[in-house]
Order: structure tokens, then C-alpha cells, then sequence
């Protein structure tokens, strides 16, 4: 029987495990169309990055919470007023990679010589930093539901939409439908992703260019949890997601 089948884990869970989290900042946003790395654009009166960072710093059982910045981002430190209220968890690190996968990975190899005291068997929560509309209820559904489990599991929702595979994009031609998908048992994942450190360095080792934390604890046969996440829990992508994410905020300041 292989771990997927039986829900071991490689880690030594002998004592507590503690909680840290780790954000990719490093991106540059080009689909977002703006003329900065969207994680600096305004956002609620801060830089949308701050909002993320936010989130994770206010949560009491994360003990640190590490941001991975390109190792030539000139936009931090324009804002040090903003992260000095998120002091003394918050660490920056300037060695993101080429893509998210790199970043992360780089990030984790940057924990484990911080001096840090963070063990294999911790959980590290991996975070995209535009993701800025995360709330309480949600993150601490997710600490609950995965806190024991032996591999980990991710905040993710239920497909509501019918899916449709399209044609090959071509240049200056509108797509054709080529194939309707059934959407049963299909969810869209989101972060935070919570592994186990050891564990997540390994399969990032192993699957260096997965898509998602998720994606590459899996070529290990392991089978994260699924934790229903939030509709509102929305990635900053599109033009026009930063006016949905301002309206997330403020319903989310008004509920306080």
C-alpha cells in the first residue's frame, strides 16, 4: 500500500508541529495590465501585497511569515511604513526565481538557512501574494481541518460552472467550443496550500515546475486534503479584479 492509499507521512510527527507561512512575490503581473508588479498597486489604502501579508501576520498560530521578492525589486522598500506594522513576523527575502514554482522553492531553501528553528515536520503555508481578500474564518478552517492530518491539503472550492475545452487560439479568429467537460467532482484550487516543510521541500524537489504546492506533494502519492475555501478568497489576475477585490475588502472591514 503507497502513502496515497494509506495517509502516512514520511515526517516525524513526534512533537507539536509549529505554523509558518511563505509568500512568492516576485511575479511582475502582466496580465493584470498594470504598469507596476500588481502586488504593489493601491489596495485599500495600501499596497495590495500588504492586505495578503495582513491576513497571515494576524493569524496568533503563525510564528513567521517570509515574503520572496525579486532580487532586484525596487518597489519594497518605497513602503516601509506598511511593513513595519506587520513587525516582527514578517521577513523579506530577495531570492524569487524566474516563476512561481522557482520562488517558492528558493523561498524554502531561504527558511532553512535563515536560522530559523523550523523543522521538517512544521507546516509551512505557501500563499499567493495576490490574493489579498483571505479572511479569518477561512484560514482558520483551513489550520483546523489539515492541523492533524499526516500530509496536508489546500483551500479549494466545488466547479460551478459548466466547462468548455476551446480550439487552439489563432491569431485574429474567435474560438470554437471543441469538447464540454463534466465538472462533477472538479475543484478550483486556491491558497493558502499547507505541507509539511520536510515534506514540501522534497516534492518541490522532485516536480520543480508544478503549477501548485498541491500539484507536486502529489507526484509523491500523497493525496491532500480538500478544504472548502471562500468565493471571495478571489487571485488578482484580470483588468477589473482590483475594483472586485476593493468591494471584498470593505464588506470584509464592515463585518469586523
Amino acid at each position: 500500500m503507497n502513502d496515497k492509499d494509506s495517509g502516512e507521512n514520511p515526517s516525524s510527527c513526534g512533537s507539536v508541529p509549529r505554523y509558518y507561512a511563505l509568500v512568492p512575490a516576485a511575479g511582475s503581473g502582466t496580465r493584470s495590465g498594470a504598469e507596476m508588479p500588481k502586488q504593489y498597486l493601491p489596495l485599500g489604502g495600501a499596497p495590495l501585497l500588504f492586505q495578503t501579508l495582513l491576513s497571515l501576520c494576524a493569524a496568533p498560530q503563525i510564528e513567521c511569515v517570509w515574503v520572496v521578492l525579486a532580487p532586484d525589486d525596487d518597489y519594497w522598500k518605497e513602503h516601509d511604513a506598511h511593513w513595519e506594522k506587520l513587525a516582527p513576523k514578517l521577513k523579506p527575502v530577495y531570492c524569487g526565481g524566474a516563476t512561481r514554482a522557482q520562488s517558492v522553492r528558493n523561498g524554502l531553501e531561504a527558511v532553512a538557512e535563515s536560522g530559523m528553528p523550523v523543522r521538517d515536520e512544521d507546516w509551512m503555508l505557501v500563499h499567493d501574494a495576490a490574493r489579498p481578500c483571505l479572511d479569518s474564518r477561512t484560514l482558520e478552517r483551513l489550520l483546523k481541518t489539515v492541523g492533524d492530518d499526516p500530509v496536508g491539503g489546500l483551500l479549494a472550492v466545488p466547479l460551478a460552472d459548466t466547462l468548455k475545452r476551446g480550439s487552439k487560439a489563432v491569431p485574429g479568429k474567435t474560438p470554437r467550443v471543441e469538447a464540454t467537460l463534466p465538472r462533477e467532482h472538479l475543484w478550483q484550487a486556491q491558497t493558502p496550500q499547507m505541507f509539511r516543510f520536510g515534506l514540501l521541500r522534497a516534492a518541490l524537489e522532485r516536480a520543480p515546475e508544478v503549477s501548485d504546492e498541491a500539484g507536486a506533494v502529489e507526484t509523491c502519492g500523497h493525496a491532500p486534503l480538500l478544504v472548502t475555501g471562500s468565493p471571495s478568497n478571489l487571485k488578482v489576475t484580470w483588468p477589473g479584479d482590483m475594483e472586485l477585490a476593493e468591494r471584498l475588502l470593505l464588506r470584509h472591514l464592515r463585518m469586523l
